[in-house]
């Protein structure tokens, strides 16, 4: 395998390439790259290696700028002492979005998903599919409250979720509902492309989502508004597919 370095710190870059030799000596470094220009530069010049690190600040600036200027169709793997950018690392090719000091279970952690999930079929497993055929979603939930019953727009929902084997529709002004449906029929009746089932007891819309951070084993943490004191979180073995999802609904 083949990747590049973005990284204009000198102990980062050390201590990147001793991880790097450690997990697989077979990883060829192609190029330690500090800034956005020279970034840039090589991309155009060379052919694209098999995925990249890459730190989020640059000597010259954010090194998001480079996807809108050059397409990147490689694999990424944030490396960074910042985790305000996290949903920005999630509307590009990122693989993982790994904190410094960087240690050596989450960089392990890291590869292992990269080799098994992106490089495994020789392809980058990233692209997102086509969607299939168009087909009708439910525009409004009518719950009943008392004696009334009140109409709510799908698209004023913040998210469902669901409280002692009850379910709930939680809408953008933090008002709470009940509602007969469960989880897995109401999931079958929203727009996939706007709901995201995050776990069994939360089915959050994309707006909901305010903070996205990694977690123990590749498990993604959630902060929804309005807040709830239910978990929010993505499990390992979901992750792959919030990461597909969350990247185009925000791109």
């Amino acid at each position: 395998m083949t990747t590049i370095i973005f990284e204009d710190e000198i102990p980062a870059v050390k201590r990147l390439t001793k991880l790097i030799q450690e997990y697989d000596a077979n990883i060829q470094i192609l190029k330690v790259i500090d800034s956005i220009e020279d970034g840039l530069k090589w991309l155009r010049e060379n052919e694209a290696p098999d995925f990249l690190f890459m730190d989020i600040h640059l000597s010259d600036g954010n090194s998001m700028g480079i996807f809108k200027l050059h397409p990147i169709q490689a694999p990424v793997i944030f490396t960074t002492a910042y985790d305000e950018y996290a949903i920005d690392a999630f509307k590009v090719n990122s693989v993982d979005y790994l904190l410094k000091p960087i240690k050596k279970e989450a960089f392990s952690a890291a590869m292992d998903k990269l080799k098994n999930i992106h490089l495994k079929s020789g392809k980058n497993s990233h692209e997102i599919l086509p969607l299939e055929e168009p087909k009708e979603f439910k525009e409004r939930f009518v719950v009943k409250l008392g004696n009334k019953l009140i109409p709510i727009e799908t698209s004023n929902i913040a998210y469902f979720y669901s409280k002692d084997k009850i379910s709930f529709i939680c809408d953008q002004d933090g008002k709470s509902f009940p509602i007969d449906y469960s989880l897995d029929k109401i999931e079958q009746m929203i727009d996939p492309r706007i709901f995201f089932r995050v776990n069994r007891q939360i089915l959050s819309s994309h707006d909901a989502i305010r903070d996205i951070q990694m977690g123990f084993k590749a498990r993604i943490n959630l902060t929804l508004f309005p807040e709830t004191n239910i978990e929010a979180s993505v499990s390992s073995e979901r992750s792959s597919l919030f990461k597909k999802w969350i990247k185009k609904e925000f791109s």
